[in-house]
């Protein structure tokens, strides 16, 4: 029979005391926050998801929308979200080698890996503002309808999406602006488009190889195009030009799709561009030598909790919303 008596002094990492599970006190407060963050991210996606699934014979094609690369003119799907996707990941490797060289007390080797983490993040957090930027600024342009449907142009000759400026007529009287220069005072121009709808539509009827195509995804997975009649038809119930995409308006189709493009990506760049920020003053007391002096390099593994938490949350976005 075992006789043994337990005292106090018995090390148990189930045992509770001042450090459970062997965690200090900011690890463990670190864990709370990657736990309670992770539940709000897991809600913004579980809502993305039912959203999509409701609507998702109107839902936009991503491989339609992300298209543009920095540079280059054309059509590359995912080739840029792919390079963002790699940079971030990369940097979390960097992260670990930092984390392993501060258990080695090797500060040099701490500083160059924090440098690159640092780099790796910018560079993400700089790719997702240009990414905004394209995404609200548009390249194409469409027409809206009485029930918020959106019609997109595409070239017959060429099965090619078509913009507004291939074949809109310019027609002068629809686009004067008032100018105080003309004795008309505004307070500023709201927001205007390169076109109006009556441009549009004289445009089309006179390029008769133009067509329209539906934001309803057909059994081909495909967006439907309608025939020359179904085109000339469906025009009458247009009522407002939209270029790019706002909270209000989308160009590529459901307004709900850049509803969660802005929540759930501007939410997660919130966080890299925090971790950049933390990262950049974690950096700064490696170089003064301040967790030499404290004799470990806790504080370096404690922020790489963190920026592994929103690399792996990018996992998922990035998977969700671009690629499914």
């Amino acid at each position: 029979m075992d006789t043994t008596v337990t005292t106090g002094t018995e090390e148990s990492v189930w045992g509770g005391g001042n450090q459970p599970l062997n965690a200090s006190y900011g690890k463990m407060m670190m864990w709370f926050f990657i736990v309670s963050d992770a539940l709000t991210f897991s809600g913004f996606l579980v809502s993305y998801g039912f959203s999509r699934f409701k609507f998702i014979e109107t839902w936009p094609i991503a491989d339609e929308v992300f298209t543009h690369v920095p540079f280059f003119h054309g059509n590359y799907p995912m080739i840029y979200v792919a390079f963002m996707t790699f940079v971030l990941i990369m940097s979390s490797v960097t992260m670990v080698l930092a984390v392993d060289a501060g258990h080695k007390m090797m500060q040099k080797k701490v500083i160059l890996y924090m440098f690159l983490t640092i780099i790796g993040g910018a560079i993400f957090v700089g790719s997702q503002a240009w990414e905004w930027a394209t995404f609200i600024k548009g390249d194409y342009g469409a027409l809206e309808t009485k029930g918020g449907r959106i019609l997109q142009f595409v070239d017959a000759e060429t099965g090619e999406r078509a913009a507004l400026a291939d074949f809109s007529k310019a027609l002068p009287e629809d686009r004067v602006k008032h100018e105080k220069s003309e004795g008309v005072w505004f307070m500023q121009d709201g927001y205007k488009t390169s076109f109006s709808l009556n441009e549009v539509v004289a445009g089309f009827k006179a390029t008769p190889n133009i067509l329209i195509r539906t934001e309803t995804i057909n059994e081909e997975g495909e967006k439907t195009l309608l025939s020359r009649q179904e085109s000339l038809a469906k025009l009458k119930n247009a009522t407002q030009v939209v270029e790019g995409a706002n909270l209000i308006h989308n160009e590529y189709g459901s307004r709900l799709f850049a509803d969660f493009f802005f929540f759930i990506t501007g939410f997660h760049g919130f966080h890299v561009f925090s971790g950049v920020l933390i990262n950049i003053i974690i950096f700064f007391n490696i170089i003064l030598g301040t967790y030499e002096r404290r004799g470990h390099y806790e504080m370096v593994e404690k922020v790489g909790l963190y920026w592994h938490f929103v690399d792996l949350v990018w996992v998922f976005v990035f998977t969700f919303f671009y690629l499914v």
